[in-house]
């Protein structure tokens, strides 16, 4: 019996038996995103071992249900490491969605941008990540499945099609790579300067341990960024987590676009 059969029986219970096609991971100010969905939310306080996802900004339901025909796993909150200083926070969830049935995880961010051609609100799928937390989610797994290649973590493949979306709905979608840095607090401009040299194009405290994780499950990934800012010394904006959330909605709606257009040819 699988260690996640207790939650997988009160998701079920809630949501029903059809398997899910696919996971969606919501950034800080996207969980509206959430609402989109036809189906049920289950609050993560409901589901033992389900992160508490304690950021503002947030919306802590896993929610299940269809969006563009598709069956889908929205988790419409996500621990950070910096919320308890475990970088595996959301292994449990990414258990519980291969075995819903889903082989695909996108992941969302929000983010700050180190190019100038990329502003605050736009959006970047990311073609790779610097790990410049240093830090890995699997550390302490005792099989040999923890020496997971990272050669193209987010799928070449998926990334094309979220491509190929965004320019269907005439919306420009950046590529680049994104440095984790493990926050709360805000990056400082000799560490932007620094990562800008190891060439990152954004910033944010999400998604690589997340992704790996997803390489490690067997799950196909990929993930995009909406910019919220320009990283600390690239402008003169007063960088916050309230300016994040008052930013993402910018990208919000670009992103939207751009998702519903990839599940309705998934």
């Amino acid at each position: 019996m699988s260690k996640n059969a207790k939650l997988l029986k009160i998701i079920r219970d809630h949501a029903g038996e059809e398997p899910v096609k696919l996971g969606l991971i919501l950034g800080s100010g996207l969980g509206h995103l959430a609402g989109a969905v036809e189906g049920v939310a289950i609050p993560y306080s409901e589901l033992p071992g389900f992160p508490h996802a304690g950021v503002s900004g947030h919306n802590p339901n896993l929610v299940i249900g269809t969006l563009e025909g598709v069956r889908v796993a929205v988790f419409g909150g996500r621990a950070h490491y910096y919320e308890r200083g475990k970088p595996d926070e959301m292994r449990i969830p990414l258990e519980v969605l291969c075995e819903l049935g889903a082989d695909t995880v996108i992941a969302t961010n929000a983010a700050g941008s180190l190019r100038p051609d990329m502003p605050t609100g736009s959006i970047m799928a990311l073609t790779d990540h610097i790990n410049f937390s240093g830090l890995n989610p699997l550390i302490g797994e005792p099989s040999d499945k923890r020496f997971v290649p990272m050669m193209d973590a987010y799928e070449p493949e998926l990334r094309e099609k979220l491509l190929f979306a965004a320019a269907y709905e005439e919306v420009s979608l950046h590529q680049g790579i994104y440095a984790w840095y493990s926050g709360p607090s805000f990056e400082t401009p000799a560490e932007i300067r620094a990562i800008r040299t190891l060439g990152a194009d954004a910033v944010g405290m999400s998604t690589v341990p997340e992704v790996i994780l997803a390489r490690f499950l067997g799950l196909r990934a990929a993930a995009i960024s909406t910019i919220t800012n320009m990283a600390a010394g690239m402008s003169d904006e007063a960088i916050s987590h309230e300016h994040t959330k008052a930013m993402a909605p910018l990208g919000a709606a670009k992103l939207e676009k751009v998702l519903r257009r990839f599940l309705r040819d998934f």
